[in-house]
């Protein structure tokens, strides 16, 4: 079924995480979010480190193909995975609305939602929306504060 990629031996865990990661930078690259994973890791980080701690003093699961080598009493190996998965999950999601248009858009349905044609003027501002004639005279009344 699956290729036995334990031929790495203690870097298979590594390997694998090299390998995913290329993906997750692919996708960053690609939504160019690498500030907003960034941001996400570093909101994330600690509470990953701790629950990846404590789950390992425990003996919630164990490591067998890894490395061996540790910083701040875990696996390497673990440091990377706290930071590729929101990584990954912040690539995921900003190509998807790249490719797809916004979130509060209607999702991946292709509803654009209650966003702006950018009519005739190309302008999408609140109080420029030329309505669907693309007739100024459909102008919509400006919204308060603006």
């Amino acid at each position: 079924m699956f290729h036995d990629i334990t031929v790495f031996g203690r870097y298979t865990y590594l390997a694998t995480e090299v390998l995913w990661g290329a993906v997750a930078l692919a996708l960053l690259y690609y939504a160019d979010a690498f500030r907003t994973a960034a941001r996400t890791v570093a909101v994330l980080y600690p509470f990953g480190f701790v629950w990846d701690w404590y789950t390992l003093e425990v003996g919630v699961f164990a490591i067998p193909m890894r490395t061996g080598v540790k910083f701040l009493d875990i696996p390497v190996e673990e440091h990377v995975f706290i930071v590729l998965v929101p990584a990954m999950v912040v690539g995921v999601h900003e190509s998807l609305r790249k490719r797809f248009g916004s979130a509060g858009g209607g999702g991946l349905t292709g509803d654009a939602g209650p966003t702006s044609d950018n009519g005739p003027t190309g302008d999408d501002s609140p109080t420029n929306d030329d309505g669907p004639t693309g007739d100024p005279a459909d102008d919509d009344p400006p919204l308060p504060g603006r």
